[in-house]
């Protein structure tokens, strides 16, 4: 299992302090430092069954700047959203958790989280 987190994201320490209470095995990933490729970003959003809008912050000011809440949210539109997400990390919504058996979960509840973890250990 891999998160992918911003350490000073509320959410992902409270996924992080979930995790660690249940004894779960993971790897984090800074994503701000250590930044998906558009690749990764692809696999990650086949993983979670979503698109790229649907894991965008669009509140923040790098996506205002870019004018985001006006790009089409299409298939034609996909690889500019993805390039813009791989460009500027922050706009992913985190934490993101990959779980063992394939699939992934944007891990902002408590529930989220749990998916996960039931996923991982089958």
């Amino acid at each position: 299992m891999e998160i992918w987190i911003n350490p000073a994201c509320s959410k992902c320490r409270s996924a992080l302090t979930l995790l660690d209470a249940e004894g779960a095995g993971y790897t984090v990933r800074r994503y701000l430092e250590d930044v998906p490729s558009q690749d990764e970003i692809r696999a990650v959003l086949d993983r979670l069954g979503l698109e790229p809008w649907d894991i965008t912050r669009t509140q923040e000011a790098a996506a205002k700047e870019l004018g985001l809440k006006d790009w089409p949210r299409e298939e034609s539109a996909r690889g500019r959203w993805i390039a813009a997400l791989a460009e500027h990390p922050k706009l992913i919504q985190r934490p993101i958790i990959t779980a063992d058996d394939g699939s992934a979960v944007v891990g902002r509840t408590e529930e989220a989280v749990r998916e996960a973890l039931s996923r991982s250990r089958g």
